[in-house]
């Protein structure tokens, strides 16, 4: 389990790390598809770190499958992450300030399901949103999603 510490440059004391997530909307877009985590019990967006060999957007529409069974294909770059106020810190002490990209992706296939990483996933208006126990980190994202805006969001 992962808890995210707050601080002025606390990023200064962690490793920078690649991360991909993905705000993915119903047929009708007025919904957007959540995971719980099992390690914590939080509600958040699908997604995790990239790993060595694979793009950012392989990386995000791997997430996706792991974590939900869905196949996805990426749409477009939501925004970039990297406030170096904000860290990760893992149970083992590991300390990773997050480089987060955030995609906009759509469902092309597969069947919902569980994983090991994930207790339950579903479709949420932003209003039921609103009262989710969510991963700080990705109501931000979701705002910015829901914002519209023509380009992508640097932060």
């Amino acid at each position: 389990m992962a808890k995210i510490l707050f601080g002025d440059r606390i990023g200064r004391e962690a490793k920078l790390s690649v991360g991909c997530s993905a705000v993915i909307f119903d047929d009708a877009r007025q919904k957007i598809l959540l995971t719980r985590r099992s390690d914590n019990g939080r509600w958040c967006l699908p997604g995790g770190h990239m790993e060595a060999g694979e793009s950012a957007a392989e990386a995000c529409m791997r997430e996706v499958r792991e974590e939900t069974g869905l196949e996805v294909v990426v749409q477009h770059l939501l925004g970039v992450y990297s406030s170096p106020d904000r860290i990760l810190e893992y149970r083992d002490g590991t300390r990773n300030q997050i480089v987060g990209l955030c995609f906009i992706a759509e469902i092309t296939g597969g069947e919902p399901g569980l994983s090991e990483e994930t207790t339950e996933i579903g479709f949420f208006t932003p209003d039921e949103i609103a009262r989710l126990d969510l991963m700080e980190n990705h109501r931000e994202r979701i705002e910015d999603a829901l914002a519209n805006q023509p380009g992508a969001f640097i932060k």
